[in-house]
C-alpha cells in the first residue's frame, strides 16, 4: 500500500531555526515562538502565550549568556501541548539552584518551572538540550502567579508548586 506524505507526517510540523550568540538574538526568538503558537493556533489566551513568551526567553537567555555560541530552537506542537527546545553546545547542566540570595539573576529555570507545565534536559552530543512545554490555555493567575513570582524572587529550591488546573 503506497502511504501518501500527509498519512504520515505531524501536522502542523515542527518549527526548527538556529540563533546567534548573543542577547540581541533573545527577543526576535522569543516573538517568533509566539508567532509560531500564534499561526497554530494552539488555544492558548494571551495570559498563556505571556507565560510562553516568559519561558522561552529565559531558555534562551540562558543559551546566550552562558554558552556564548548558536543555539537550535525547536517548537512543536503534540495536539496538547506546546514544546519549546534550546539545543546549545555546552556541556553545563542546568542548574535551578545556582542563585545566591545577594544575586539579582539566576532564577529563570524557577520562573520556567513555576509557569510551564513541565520541563526539563536531556544530553545531545557533546550538549544539551533544555525544553518546556506549555498546556494548552494554560497560564498561571492571580494568587498562583503571585506564588511563583515569590518563589522565584526568594531563590528558594524548595519543591514544585502544585498546579491548578
Amino acid at each position: 500500500m503506497l502511504m501518501a506524505p500527509t498519512n504520515t507526517a505531524s501536522f502542523p510540523v515542527p518549527q526548527e531555526w538556529g540563533t546567534e550568540p548573543g542577547p540581541a538574538a533573545v527577543p526576535p526568538a522569543r516573538r517568533l515562538i509566539r508567532r509560531i503558537a500564534e499561526a497554530w493556533q494552539v488555544p492558548m489566551s494571551d495570559a498563556a502565550l505571556r507565560d510562553l513568551e516568559l519561558c522561552a526567553d529565559e531558555l534562551l537567555a540562558n543559551a546566550v549568556e552562558h554558552v556564548r555560541a548558536r543555539c537550535r530552537v525547536t517548537v512543536r506542537w503534540t495536539g496538547e501541548r506546546l514544546r519549546v527546545e534550546v539545543a546549545d553546545s555546552s556541556p553545563c547542566l542546568p542548574d535551578r539552584e545556582a542563585a545566591e540570595d545577594t544575586v539579582t539573576g539566576g532564577r529563570g529555570l524557577l520562573l520556567v518551572e513555576g509557569f510551564a507545565h513541565s520541563w526539563g534536559w536531556h544530553p545531545t552530543g557533546l550538549g544539551k538540550t533544555v525544553w518546556f512545554e506549555c498546556a494548552a490555555d494554560q497560564s498561571a493567575t492571580g494568587d498562583r502567579r503571585l506564588a511563583v513570582l515569590v518563589h522565584a524572587a526568594n531563590g528558594r529550591a524548595a519543591g514544585r508548586l502544585t498546579r491548578s488546573s
